[in-house]
């Protein structure tokens, strides 16, 4: 008995205390709290980032050039902030006038004056001992009226009082014990707070919900793998449907004149395609779905029945791009599969434009023209009891890491990694609830390898949307976990590599123009905002997760040993004062 209100108090009561006493030591030095009306998600300021990956079509962009190509050299720190937390960082500062959220493993949210760096308030969820971390990360918060809104670990949707760090409620959006977990940032438009659930390699049935911003119960629940009877369902047999995966852990786009949201799916489980004949609808693939009601408006699936674990959770980039001199109302995927797509969406349907591979792929024999559905080299797929060679390895071209979007350059830039395989067998596989179900045999050194006669994993790359053409790229000798910051200064910012240096690089030639080493190597994602004027740029380190596990993976195959200190750190910078 003691023993559970020992557990509630900490799960609800925690944040609370510790916020008091930062705010009554840091009040007098904060702002009025300027609540985020649906009006301002629309149209975020320049001077603030106010959701994932800035606006709505996740474009990773600020129009903020005070920082440029010919000053960014002078930019130093101007302060930082432990977490006190090992693990992969992967989150984005938030900043709403001088108001920073910054989310962390382990669930902890961290309310700071991004002026002074001070703590206001910090978030600490109890999270229950028999969970399972497979992905121990958080990759950020949304912010609504004068809420907080925080996707947990153990499958909650937390609503918090942005100014205290009070819980206003919680709901259950699934149960962990069967395999649900949550890592994204949640998406909030239409009055509604996203999610989509993560656990595709413990026999989930994936799906994103909504539910309403103020009261939180739930608006609409939708399944990426639609039941007997549904749309698609006759690509599932059996009962594979019930425990397929296919799940949406990055958070989506919204096209507000549409009124929909797009997600990218995951693969499906298990891991092995024999084990589940059939495309397997609605797995890797962007699926459209709207915003009032849920519904599944259309989709596109890049690869079918995927035996490689080619996740394509990455949102898609909303981008109108010309081809045959007119535009196209598109959008743009750097995919885990290796091709870079762009897709025509429209209220009923999305159209295959064109693909290219952006790394080496040796899977994809051909893609239809019209369609855009790949055709296979079938000795490249691995089956059950049955092992193969594919390129790129089992974490793609590009992983989760977002890539951006300068729109005034009409550059992509994508954060990728080439040279790199993977060998996989499946094994037979039972499924149990909440437990592993992958159905991934052994294979030599890991079942990764990297290209003979290759020099470099890691690369940037810079594309024209409206050419379909790489415009440059930039190497590195091991990966890049990276995501990518573009700026109006002409200069893109990425962290990622097992260096721990944060870099900033020329937006047209890819030049390395500015570099700080952190105390960790940095998978969190950039932002930029201002306070009374003055240009910043803030990033979290901390190395972990998928980055380590890739890491150790070279190390094997390399015979090298390398090392990457783990540790979350914040760190803002700016330009020295004049």
């Amino acid at each position: 008995m003691l023993s559970t209100l020992v557990k509630s108090l900490v799960r609800t009561g925690l944040s609370s205390l510790l916020a008091v006493s930062s705010i009554a030591l840091f009040a007098q030095s904060l702002p009025p709290y300027n609540p985020v009306t649906a009006e301002r998600l629309l149209e975020p300021e320049e001077s603030n980032w106010l959701m994932y990956r800035g606006n709505y079509s996740s474009h990773g962009f600020s129009s903020l050039d005070e920082i440029n190509t010919d000053n960014v050299k002078e930019l130093q720190p101007i302060w930082s902030f432990a977490t006190g937390l090992r693990e992969g960082h992967q989150a984005p500062p938030i900043v709403n006038d001088g108001y920073m959220y910054v989310t962390t493993p382990q669930n902890h949210i961290l309310a700071i004056n991004a002026r002074s760096g001070d703590l206001i308030w910090r978030y600490v969820r109890y999270l229950p001992d028999d969970l399972q971390q497979f992905h121990p990360t958080n990759r950020g918060v949304a912010l609504y009226g004068d809420r907080v809104y925080l996707a947990t670990v153990d499958a909650y949707l937390v609503s918090l009082n942005a100014l205290t760090g009070d819980v206003i409620w919680e709901v259950a959006v699934e149960d962990y014990n069967t395999g649900y977990y949550m890592t994204m940032a949640p998406l909030v438009a239409d009055g509604k707070v996203m999610v989509g659930v993560s656990g595709g390699e413990l026999g989930i049935r994936g799906f994103v919900a909504a539910y309403d911003a103020i009261s939180g119960e739930e608006a609409w629940k939708t399944y990426t793998i639609p039941a007997p009877g549904e749309t698609g369902s006759e690509s599932w047999p059996g009962d594979t449907w019930k425990t397929g995966g296919v799940p949406v852990w990055i958070t989506g786009s919204y096209d507000p004149e549409l009124n929909l949201t797009y997600w990218g799916t995951g693969n499906g489980g298990p891991w092995m395609g024999d084990t589940r004949p059939g495309d397997n609808l609605y797995s890797a693939s962007v699926i459209a779905l709207d915003a009032s009601t849920g519904e599944l408006k259309n989709h596109h699936q890049y690869h079918w029945n995927d035996s490689w674990d080619w996740d394509e959770v990455s949102a898609p980039l909303l981008i109108d791009f010309e081809r045959n001199g007119e535009t196209v109302n598109g959008m743009v995927h750097p995919g885990r599969n290796g091709y870079l797509w762009f897709l025509e969406r429209e209220a009923d349907a999305i159209n295959f434009v064109d693909a290219d591979a952006y790394v080496y792929q040796d899977v994809f024999t051909s893609i239809d023209p019209v369609s855009g559905r790949p055709e296979y080299d079938m000795s490249k797929k691995p089956g059950t009891g049955y092992e193969a060679s594919f390129c790129p390895s089992l974490w793609g071209g590009k992983d989760w890491p977002p890539a951006a979007f300068n729109p005034e350059l009409r550059l992509l830039f994508i954060p990728a990694n080439d040279n790199v395989c993977s060998t996989m067998v499946g094994e037979e596989i039972q499924y149990s609830p909440g437990r592993a179900y992958m159905g991934r045999g052994n294979s030599e050194n890991g079942g990764f390898f990297v290209r003979p006669g290759t020099t470099h994993i890691g690369e940037l790359q810079a594309w024209n949307v409206d050419t379909g053409e790489r415009v440059w790229t930039t190497t590195f000798e091991n990966q890049n976990w990276g995501p990518v910051l573009a700026t109006a200064g002409d200069l893109v910012f990425m962290g990622g590599t097992n260096d721990r240096y944060f870099r900033a690089f020329d937006a047209n030639s890819g030049e390395i123009l500015w570099k700080f080493r952190t105390s960790s190597g940095i998978t969190g994602v950039p932002v930029s905002y201002t306070l009374d004027g003055k240009q910043y740029i803030a990033v979290q380190s901390g190395w972990g997760v998928d980055a380590q596990r890739e890491q150790n993976l070279i190390n094997m195959a390399k015979g090298e040993n390398h090392y990457v200190p783990q540790g979350g750190t914040i760190w803002v910078f700016a330009l020295p004062e004049d």
